[in-house]
């Protein structure tokens, strides 16, 4: 049977309605109501959550890894409404979604065995020294401990793995820190059945009601309201620049500021080395177009950008992408609102005359087609708005003269999500010489690859220097991530009947 949405808000496991609702705009199938949020029902969610802070913070790592792994269980439970609905809500094709979703019950698991291991407390014991002159030293332990409630803002273009039960929830429950979801009004009915398989995961675990509370939709004052609270100890957001500027602000002036981990925008600048061009410029070109028009390039690690050595080999590039990007039919976009912003961010381009249209192929309505151009050197450096984002797939090729351009290039970059080498072994020289300027340039450095895959592993960093995210110290994906929602507590001469049970190690 079709899904039915309920259209309610789950507040510390109760299904709350209201009296203001929204409609959905699905991709395709019926558009459902929802009640919409309000800045009342955040005072309530976040309230259940400081309630519940110290009963599930007081929680063994071995009872929040089983909430993890059931809370994962129960989605995959739910496997075909969400794929349903999903697909519906968003015009996502139903292998990525079942991909998605796959990411999100791996990741929630994934941190069940993180804790499990307990490396990330990151346990110090310095022992007294009673007879040490010209003072004795005291005995010290310093563990990380969780920090309280915690915000978290789902995300547009995912609506699985950086939403309801995301890779900021899975990190801060994992910590041991309830969690507030403020859902995307883009998918709301998806969110509605990940609340549900975690309501049914707080019952089956008997973790108190207030861990865990979906606020679906309202208007900007809710979210502003979820950052000024004053029981909110962090936000989690992943998102657009504007937007998340405006919160990390808000977070900022309160009277207690707080710790706004925000993932804004990335252009992710791919730099074709000349050796790697030369050899094989155009089965490069042909990967860059593939990857810019995956998910109709709205991944925030779409590689918007190209940086070429002018010549030959960078007209056989530029003629292989543009002829990858022209077999691309025009694909259906998250939302009429970011279909919108696409085509004005393309026209944006198109009309600075910095960058000349190499091919630009228009689409109606919600729907998105390719875009490539290319500007040289000096105009991109003297044009910071050729390196804003277009969310969307559209390419820039960046032609310059020089290897001393190709380094100005990159001295000049904004902070950003991934930075991609494109290089052949007598590259390794000009690669050597770039790659101190890169890695203070983003979280996360490639080779000979396309940076839209983010492994959901140890040692990932899907982070950068602002603008690419707000807190260049810490990820959004990946186990370290968890660091975000801990901090560390040093305990002095304290018995070890009173420290905490991860303190005892």
């Amino acid at each position: 049977m079709p899904v039915a949405p309920h259209g309610k808000h789950l507040i510390a496991s109760e299904w709350l309605s209201g009296s203001k609702t929204f409609e959905t705009s699905p991709a395709h199938g019926p558009a459902h109501r929802f009640a919409m949020g309000t800045v009342e029902l955040v005072d309530v969610a976040v309230k259940a959550a400081e309630a519940a802070f110290e009963k599930y913070a007081g929680s063994s790592r071995e009872e929040r890894a089983r909430f993890l792994d059931t809370i994962a269980d129960e989605i995959e439970a739910r496997a075909a409404d969400i794929t349903e609905i999903g697909t519906q809500e968003t015009g996502l094709p139903a292998a990525r979604l079942e991909g998605e979703r796959g990411r999100t019950s791996g990741q929630l698991r994934l941190f069940a065995a993180h804790i499990r291991k307990g490396d990330y407390l990151d346990r110090r014991h310095d022992v007294a020294l009673p007879d040490r002159r010209p003072a004795p030293r005291p005995e010290l332990v310093m563990v990380q401990r969780p920090i309280g409630p915690v915000a978290v803002f789902g995300a547009s273009n995912f609506p699985l793995a950086f939403s309801t039960a995301g890779g900021d929830t899975a990190a801060a429950l994992a910590a041991g820190c309830p969690v507030v979801v403020k859902g995307h009004e883009a998918h709301p009915g998806t969110g509605e059945i990940v609340a549900e398989a975690i309501r049914v995961a707080i019952e089956k675990c008997g973790m108190p009601a207030g861990v865990f509370s979906l606020i679906q939709g309202g208007d900007r004052s809710v979210g502003q309201a979820l950052v000024q609270h004053p029981l909110i100890k962090a936000v989690g957001f992943t998102g657009s620049l504007a937007g998340g500027r405006a919160l990390f602000d808000l977070c900022a002036a309160r009277p207690e500021p707080i710790p706004f981990f925000g993932e804004l925008g990335s252009v992710n600048p791919m730099f074709v080395l000349p050796r790697a061009l030369e050899a094989r410029g155009e089965e490069i070109g042909r990967g860059w177009a593939a990857s810019l028009t995956m998910g109709a390039g709205q991944f925030c690690t779409n590689p918007g950008i190209a940086i070429v050595v002018d010549g030959n080999a960078a007209d056989r590039f530029v003629d292989a992408a543009a002829d990858g990007l022209k077999q691309v039919e025009a694909q259906i976009m998250l939302t009429d609102g970011i279909a919108k912003a696409f085509n004005a961010g393309r026209d944006q381009v198109a009309q600075s005359g910095a960058a000349r249209p190499v091919m630009v192929a228009k689409a109606e309505g919600r729907n998105a087609s390719p875009a490539l151009f290319e500007t040289t050197a000096t105009e991109f450096l003297a044009n910071p708005q050729l390196h804003h984002e277009v969310f969307g797939p559209l390419g820039l090729v960046v032609r310059a003269s020089s290897a001393e351009e190709v380094e100005a290039i990159a001295r000049a970059l904004e902070g950003q999500l991934t930075v991609t080498l494109h290089l052949d072994e007598n590259d390794v020289a000009a690669a050597k010489a770039l790659r101190p300027v890169l890695e203070r340039k983003a979280g996360r450095l490639l080779v000979n690859g396309f940076p839209t895959g983010v492994e959901v592993v140890d040692s990932m960093v899907h982070g950068g220097p602002y603008p690419a995210s707000t807190n260049f110290g810490a990820t959004s994906v990946g186990t370290l991530s968890i660091r975000r929602f801990l901090r560390p507590v040093c305990y002095q001469n304290m018995p070890a009947a009173l420290l905490p049970e991860d303190a005892r190690g």
